[in-house]
């Protein structure tokens, strides 16, 4: 603009014209009426005292008051350190390179700071036009009062897209970070808050806002946490700047222009904010929020080891033997006959060898479709080759869980230093009333809420390997229970899910560096991960020779994270994406059902149709017998209805948040298989120990009281960022957390109890034979 006012000058004189330059001794407050012309020029001439130890903010309102112009009217306004120019009217540009035309504009001058406790400055506003016709116009400068904000008091003030707003704080002695929170009733027109160093110019309008600095759209709430380090002279600028269209923050999209340089009627986009600055929490407050963590799980391991001492000591009060886990019966075999059918079964170096059965696959028919089975029928492959087929699970999610964070790494430190590079807040999803900065990272609290996961999961895998260790020992003792009585122990399953926990934090800890919908899905990849773990390890308990191989379980679960992909990127609202998900829901349920029924003594071939109208013609229209299976049949009938039920919902509401619709069915098929599981358990006579049914009532307390707080839900990313902030409330324990991060701590406890009811539930039966414990 001070380019084009010169340039026009020098236009003028080139031709010959002569222009007129009056210049005005001006004064504060007093409104000046005028007509400029393309042939006079008016310099307005201001003078005010300014002092270092006292801030005052000076304003330059600005109304033109002709109408149809054909040329604008130039204000330059000539500081010390700095120059100000705009035209009048406005032209604010929105989405499509629309124009918002407005006559009436105000602005606020930068205070470049003085050395001296006090100078006399002088300031020029020059007043030219290109218009032949006189344009009448009005010039107020003023005074702003309360331009310097105080701690902790609410300032109240008006905005517009043309009269933006900004004002100056100081850090006070003894605080070094501040909370910075912009506030309105009303929820457009959209605004935006920004963070600016001292320093001219100030950019304070909808198309340069984004410039320098911290900023952030909102509508009703906005928060901007700011450290004294960021800013060497210990003050800065909070700006705040009323947006010409309302599409950054979620509002409706203006009438597209017939014209692209047709000029839209701007309307009336004035809003009223209130912008309070407080002390955030200090080192101290850090100190005890890491200490809480630690210490709530810390604790669980010292209750481990007092459980696992008090154990020990009922152990040596009733004679039994402290170091086995297990209560040995009194059956009688020859210790020599049982250390060489071992010996024979190891003879075979292929899986299915290991069948005991002469006839493999007819004998396997027979029994595998017997109306009663016992776990002795599905456990006659060699323990020791199971237990490496188990393992695959462990060195497989080990291998996976490396590959996968890597990159994940990489990409949410990308993230974080694309926010503190350019100051777009708009980036990350956070509770931006409860996010407490350390370093580089923008919400360290929810970071640091993570270590449970961590620290319990690697508890589990401890708990897990003395189990493990104490197995083995038995197994070579040649203790009669360990080899022929209770559920086979086959652990490489738990080591997998006790891994799967502690990646689920670390990949939760990545997601909350930078929360946003691009990577939703590192939070919920091995949530998937720990429902699946957690059916096949139901399912492994009673079928130990026919669970899926690990390399079978991973590429479902990896087709689920795809298809997770796929929802995020083309799910929302997309119709035929949902047709062909819920197709596929369906028939992978119907097959898994089929798979379950007949124990996979079934072919997927081109005579399946065939088969399928002879079972309907003997079994329901010539005999009417109903289902072999009750128990099984009850079950599937009730997954499908659940899994139909949740695929013609999702086909009918198509919700936004497809990675949490997926978790969802993930979970109700978990929590289906587990009560059937305990059901069955019961109406077999079997009972649940006291150690299992402590473990089960605390599991079931925590996670109505964990998704109790993560349905608070303080932000989402399915909304704009605006519309997110409206969620942020402020930290609710020990002014350090909030209720998300409640959410990871009643979770990780609540995921390692349930995994805690997985290893216990069946401990009654380790004195039971194998052939009187029933299969369901």
């Amino acid at each position: 603009h001070v380019v084009l006012g010169l340039v026009c000058l020098l236009s003028d004189g080139a031709v010959g014209e002569t222009k007129s330059v009056v210049q005005k001794d001006a004064e504060f407050d007093v409104t000046y009426n005028d007509t400029v012309t393309s042939d006079n020029q008016t310099i307005y001439a201001f003078n005010h005292t300014i002092s270092r130890n006292k801030t005052e903010g000076v304003r330059v309102t600005v109304d033109v008051l002709s109408e149809g112009l054909e040329s604008p009217i130039l204000f330059v306004v000539r500081q010390k350190q700095a120059v100000l120019s705009f035209q009048v009217p406005l032209i604010l540009r929105g989405l499509y390179q629309r124009k918002y035309p407005y006559a009436h504009v105000g602005r606020t001058l930068c205070q470049p700071p003085t050395r001296a406790a006090s100078e006399t400055q002088y300031f020029f506003v020059d007043v030219s036009t290109l218009s032949s016709l006189g344009t009448h116009y009005q010039l107020r400068v003023s005074r702003v009062d309360s331009f310097t904000l105080q701690t902790d008091k609410k300032f109240s003030f008006t905005a517009s897209p043309s009269q933006p707003q900004y004002f100056k704080y100081v850090f006070p002695d003894g605080v070094d970070t501040v909370i910075v929170k912009v506030s309105s009733e009303m929820n457009f027109p959209c605004s935006v808050m920004s963070i600016q160093d001292i320093q001219c110019p100030v950019y304070d309008l909808d198309n340069n806002v984004a410039f320098i600095g911290m900023y952030q759209t909102m509508t009703k709430k906005g928060a901007i946490t700011v450290q004294r380090k960021d800013f060497p002279s210990n003050s800065f600028y909070v700006v705040v700047v009323v947006k010409t269209e309302d599409e950054a923050c979620g509002g409706p999209l203006r009438f597209y222009p017939l014209r692209p340089d047709e000029l839209i009627n701007a309307g009336n986009r004035t809003k009223v904010l209130d912008v309070v600055v407080s002390p955030a929490i200090n080192s101290e407050v850090y100190v005890m929020g890491m200490l809480f963590c630690l210490g709530i799980f810390l604790s669980f391991y010292l209750l481990t080891f007092l459980v696992a001492y008090f154990y020990v000591c009922v152990c040596v009060s009733t004679g039994k033997t402290p170091a086995s886990p297990y209560e040995y019966g009194s059956f009688e075999r020859s210790l020599d006959s049982v250390g060489r059918s071992r010996q024979e079964s190891l003879s075979s170096v292929e899986e299915d060898d290991y069948d005991t059965l002469a006839d493999i696959d007819s004998d396997k028919n027979i029994v595998r479709t017997k109306k009663f089975l016992c776990v002795s029928d599905l456990a006659r492959k060699d323990k020791r080759i199971l237990s490496k087929k188990y393992q695959i699970y462990f060195w497989n999610i080990a291998t996976i869980a490396v590959f996968y964070a890597l990159p994940v790494i990489q990409l949410v430190i990308t993230y974080q230093t694309v926010v503190n590079v350019t100051g777009n807040q708009d980036i990350c999803y956070y509770n931006f009333l409860c996010a407490h900065p350390l370093g580089a990272l923008s919400a360290f609290n929810n970071i640091l809420s993570n270590l449970g996961y961590v620290m319990l999961g690697l508890l589990f895998l401890l708990i897990v390997l003395k189990r493990d260790i104490v197995h083995n020992r038995a197994l070579l003792r040649n203790d009669l229970n360990a080899l022929e009585c209770g559920i086979p122990k086959h652990f490489g399953l738990f080591y997998a899910m006790g891994t799967a926990l502690m990646m689920e934090g670390l990949l939760s800890a990545c997601y909350h560096v930078c929360p946003n919908y691009t990577n939703f899905q590192f939070d919920t990849s091995f949530m998937y991960m720990i429902a699946g773990l957690c059916m096949l390890k139901l399912y492994q308990k009673r079928h130990p020779d026919i669970n899926a191989s690990a390399y079978t379980a991973y590429a479902c679960l990896a087709a689920v994270i795809f298809f997770s992909v796929l929802g995020v990127v083309f799910g929302k609202g997309n119709m035929v994406f949902w047709i062909v998900f819920s197709v596929i829901h369906i028939l992978a349920t119907l097959l898994l059902s089929t798979q379950l029924y007949y124990m996979g003594r079934w072919r997927l071939d081109s005579g399946i149709l065939r088969r399928m109208v002879y079972v309907i013609y003997t079994d329901c229209i010539r005999q009417c017998s109903g289902p072999m299976y009750i128990d099984r049949m009850v079950l599937l009938v009730m997954g499908n209805i659940i899994n139909w039920s949740l695929a013609a919902y999702g086909l009918i509401e198509r919700p936004n948040d497809f990675a949490s619709y997926l978790l969802a069915i993930a979970i109700c098929n978990l929590l289906l298989y587990f009560a059937f599981y305990i059901i069955m358990k019961l109406r077999s006579g079997e009972r649940i120990q006291c150690l299992a049914l402590v473990c089960i009532l605390f599991t079931a307390v925590v996670w109505g009281f964990a998704l109790f707080f993560f349905f608070q839900g303080l932000s989402t990313w399915q909304k704009t960022p605006a519309e997110s902030r409206e969620h942020n409330r402020d930290c609710i324990l020990l002014s350090f957390f909030d209720d998300h991060d409640i959410w990871h701590f009643l979770s990780s406890i609540a995921m390692f109890g349930s995994f805690l009811v997985l290893l216990t539930m069946d401990d009654d039966l380790d004195t039971v034979q194998r052939d009187k414990i029933y299969v369901f």
